[in-house]
């Protein structure tokens, strides 16, 4: 009988080696602890306790996330919990679980990226100028 292997418990520098992974991602810091960004926008970051981490994601996306894994993810404190950020618990998730997750929060965050960055920006020679006053 073979004896089945328990996967490798995720360390802060797994959090981060797989984050870093994504297209364009970036390390930065945020409040004192690391974030992970990508046009310029956090999707990620790595709690001060060094044992948890969040991954940003949609709503409907993390109560999946929550539904089939509930021992690794739950929604962070709050507003943000309830906008997606979701807290994850690198004792009880597996890389590639892991890895689903951080894919699918680069995903949304680049997507913004993408979306903010195909907008025009304001600048004042760009904004239309009110119509004269007539008397």
């Amino acid at each position: 009988m073979r004896k089945q292997t328990r996967p490798a418990k995720i360390t802060e520098e797994s959090f981060r080696r797989i984050a870093l992974g994504m297209k364009d991602a970036i390390e930065g810091a945020h409040m004192g602890h690391p974030d992970f960004r990508v046009g310029g926008r956090i999707f990620s970051s790595i709690h001060h306790d060094r044992a948890h981490g969040m991954v940003k994601l949609m709503p409907e996306q993390q109560q999946a996330f929550i539904r089939d894994h509930p021992g690794a993810f739950a929604p962070e404190s709050g507003a943000w919990g309830r906008a997606g950020c979701t807290r994850v618990t690198f004792d009880s998730v597996d890389e590639e679980t892991l890895g689903e997750a951080l894919t699918l929060a680069w995903q949304n965050t680049a997507r913004g990226s993408a979306t903010k960055a195909s907008t025009p920006a304001s600048k004042s020679s760009d904004r239309r100028k009110p119509a004269p006053r007539t008397p």
